[in-house]
């Protein structure tokens, strides 16, 4: 909500913060121009999804080059809510993670195991996975945080 991000604005602007250390907030698409006029300039913006193509009817989806458009610099993918809610693949984030990287945006590229995975053992075997899927579709790792 606008109240929510008031007060982070609020904690973020209390400081300090470093200035060796890039700072992103993550928001909800409906609130990125608002929360982007209100961060103060050493703090920056991202989306929390974005699409695989340029441009085509996909009804509800952002593109980067939207968010671009926005001056919206970083966008996360690959969130566990994104895998598990809506079945994105390891495939698919890897194709929005390059298809993000080769439009201009800086991606937080989200890896992780389930909770069962780990309980399993199989979290180095998951993480793995991921990582290869990106790994596979991109040049370099250059504007990409894991």
């Amino acid at each position: 909500s606008k109240k929510d991000i008031n007060e982070i604005v609020a904690f973020l602007k209390a400081g300090p913060l470093d200035p060796n250390v890039e700072i992103v907030v993550g928001v909800p698409s409906i609130y990125l121009t608002y929360a982007k006029s209100i961060l103060p300039n050493n703090v920056n913006i991202s989306a929390q999804n974005t699409y695989k193509v340029a441009k085509g009817a996909f009804t509800g989806e952002i593109s980067p080059a939207m968010l671009l458009d926005n001056d919206i610099p970083w966008v996360i993918l690959g969130h566990s809510e994104r895998r598990n809610v809506f079945g994105e693949t390891d495939e698919l984030i890897a194709e929005k993670v390059s298809h993000a990287i080769e439009a201009g945006l800086k991606v937080i590229a989200c890896i992780g195991e389930k909770l069962e995975e780990r309980e399993s053992g199989k979290t180095e075997e998951v993480v793995f996975r991921q990582t290869k899927a990106i790994a596979d579709k991109i040049k370099s790792w250059d504007n990409i945080v894991l």
